[in-house]
């Protein structure tokens, strides 16, 4: 069953499955070259993070209780789960990777690999997951080389540049007449290649380029995303928020200059204080003290720079990771404020479905520990048509939003995937 499938109300009982993790020594490579050619899982970082692949146990599903579902369903199959783990860090053991949509309409989903390969600290570790009847051995790991992707046209999605600066106008004016305080207008291109997309070339590509950002796949939703919705771990919670933003010229000495001018603009510093009181809001039910800072800092990253600001608390209860990243999403970073008008008015003129695009992806251990992040900078890869992908970005709107600088702010946002596909 992919995501393109009609999602049932409901789901089958979780499995019962056996886990074990071992450490392995002498092995050099990166994580990404150990992916197969179909059905590759990812989550790395600075080289560390985990892959896998297989399906142990999967669930999609769909709708407004599509976190409580899902919660309720990895609650019981860790509950049933026998689990040897003989490393004993975060993200060994049982893990699941998932992606979750915009909305409640959008398909979203929590996938158990049969293998996974992790790496954190110079530790290297095999995780096998197997059906309760069979322990599975761990594989001979190989290392792939995926093929380039050829020649890549890219074309208008549901709207072009023209009239998605039309769409940003109106919310403009919409902002300015009282209406909300801040929209975020997301758009898509799409590229078509000359052969199929091998999902692991951009990948690896994502990674080289932009170490600092979290890389994903899940079910051909593949980027390299920059904003942590949450991590929990240890009882620490934190979350990384990202909001106004920069392009960067190449030129060092004006790239300074530019930053430092992003730091003193009033309009990106109300998006960001707004998206900033989001996220401290929605967390601070489940936190017994926090940290909020008073100023962003400036984030450079290869193509663009963000205003950016790391929200940190204590946890004062046992919210898992993807409790807390179902209480933040969608946050003001990717949604508006107030946020049901924001959404309301994102439907109204938008124009396009997101999927999974500005959804929560990223992984989760049995203990509730985890992190998820915003699927920003990212493609979802055509179903139908493997030579095809979407490819997304957005803006945050406001009342000093300019139509053709917010078009201008998409743009570089699209360059890392575009970058990636290329040869």
């Amino acid at each position: 069953m992919s995501l393109s499938d009609p999602v049932v109300p409901g789901h089958e009982p979780a499995p019962q499955l056996v886990v074990r993790s071992q450490r392995i020594e002498g092995v050099a490579a990166a994580l990404m070259d150990h992916l197969p050619e179909t059905g590759g899982l990812a989550w790395v970082r600075r080289g560390d993070g985990h892959v896998g692949w297989g399906v142990a146990a999967r669930l999609a599903i769909a709708g407004g209780n599509r976190f409580t579902e899902a919660q309720t369903w990895w609650q019981d199959l860790t509950g049933a789960a026998v689990v040897r783990d003989e490393v004993g860090v975060p993200g060994s053991g049982l893990v699941c990777f998932g992606s979750f949509g915009f909305t409640d309409a959008d398909p979203s989903e929590l996938v158990v690999p049969e293998v996974i390969v992790g790496r954190r600290g110079g530790i290297t570790w095999v995780t096998t997951i197997s059906g309760a009847s069979s322990i599975a051995a761990p594989p001979e790991l190989t290392r792939y080389e995926p093929e380039p992707v050829g020649q890549v046209a890219f074309a208008d999605g549901a709207r072009s540049g023209a009239e998605w600066s039309g769409i940003v106008a109106d919310a403009v004016q919409r902002i300015t007449g009282g209406e909300l305080d801040k929209v975020v207008l997301a758009r898509d291109l799409v590229a078509i290649a000359s052969e199929p997309i091998d999902l692991r070339w951009p990948l690896r590509r994502l990674a080289a380029a932009y170490p600092n950002c979290w890389t994903f796949s899940v079910d051909g939703l593949i980027g390299a995303t920059p904003e942590l919705l949450v991590r929990r771990e240890k009882g620490l919670i934190t979350s990384r928020v990202l909001a106004g933003t920069i392009r960067r010229t190449g030129d060092d000495a004006h790239d300074l200059a530019l930053a430092a001018s992003l730091a003193r603009s009033s309009k990106d510093l109300e998006e960001h204080e707004f998206a900033v009181r989001s996220v401290a809001d929605a967390l601070k039910p489940h936190c017994k003290s926090m940290n909020v800072p008073e100023t962003p800092f400036v984030l450079h990253l290869p193509n663009v720079m963000h205003l950016a600001s790391d929200v940190a608390g204590v946890a004062a209860n046992g919210a898992s990771a993807l409790g807390l990243a179902a209480a933040l999403h969608p946050s003001a970073a990717v949604c508006g404020t107030p946020t049901d008008v924001a959404r309301d008015v994102i439907g109204e003129i938008e124009g396009m479905s997101r999927g999974r695009f500005s959804g929560p992806v990223g992984w989760m251990d049995a203990g509730g520990d985890g992190e998820w992040c915003i699927a920003l900078r990212c493609g979802q890869a055509d179903p139908q048509d493997p030579t095809r992908m979407r490819l997304f970005a957005g803006a945050g709107i406001v009342a000093g939003s300019d139509p053709e600088a917010e078009l201008a702010e998409t743009n570089a946002k699209l360059v890392p995937m575009r970058d990636a596909l290329g040869d």
